[in-house]
């Protein structure tokens, strides 16, 4: 095996045992990848398999048309397999998937709401509220691609409100839950985990304050090209 395919199941390894660290996952929910864009290849989470005790050898290699590297490979991958490879085929920009079923922002995909940006701490992260997608159809459920029309309708919500991936790189599937992405593997776990705090966050000021105003435009911008973007200032060099 190439020592690059090595490095690319030990990032997506590191990446999947971040996420019952974060508290993000609850039993076996949810998955993170990572691409090699040189290559056309991502490697993702073995299906079903308990994060204890995963290993970067468990992970699974797939291309971007959705063929095995290792079709001798003893693990099927993830179920969300084909959602992840849609939105690595339709934002070129992310280098990681990340899916998961925490507990916060799944409560706002069930409810088929998105997440408003109501202060600082969400404009940090995401410029502009979360989206929410529309339900999927009972064609696109039950036709045989179900996973890969789940993400679908995330690329079809990005296209028709001309969100940039990265600057929101979250959404929520409606009844379903979050994917959150990033430019490595890694990234788009402190953005799902990011997610779910603003999440949490919403709730909590829904519940002192039942109708809250959207932050201001001039503070959600401040806020968000001070860490994101050529001006950005944030942290060190």
């Amino acid at each position: 095996m190439p020592a690059a395919y090595t490095e690319l199941k030990r990032e997506a390894c590191e990446a999947n045992l971040a996420l019952p660290r974060h508290g993000l996952i609850h039993l076996t929910f949810g998955n993170a990848s990572a691409i090699d864009r040189a290559r056309g290849v991502f490697a993702i989470k073995p299906s079903g398999v308990d994060y204890a005790a995963l290993t970067p050898a468990d992970m699974v290699l797939i291309d971007l048309e959705g063929r095995p590297v290792e079709p001798a490979h003893r693990l099927r991958p993830s179920s969300d397999t084909p959602t992840h490879r849609r939105l690595f085929l339709a934002f070129p920009e992310i280098g990681g998937v990340v899916h998961t079923h925490s507990l916060h922002a799944t409560a706002f995909a069930q409810a088929g709401q998105g997440i408003p940006a109501l202060g600082t701490t969400h404009a940090d992260y995401f410029f502009g509220a979360i989206p929410v997608t529309r339900k999927l159809t009972p064609a696109e459920i039950g036709g045989g691609a179900y996973e890969w029309e789940t993400g679908a309708v995330i690329v079809e919500r990005f296209k028709e409100a001309d969100i940039a991936p990265l600057d929101c790189p979250a959404v929520l599937v409606n009844r379903h839950g979050p994917f959150t992405w990033g430019p490595t593997a890694a990234k788009a776990v402190e953005t799902a985990s990011a997610l779910e705090y603003i999440a949490r966050l919403a709730r909590l000021t829904q519940q002192l304050a039942p109708a809250p105003a959207p932050l201001e435009p001039g503070l959600l911008d401040k806020h968000f090209k001070r860490k994101h973007g050529p001006a950005a200032y944030y942290g060190q060099p």
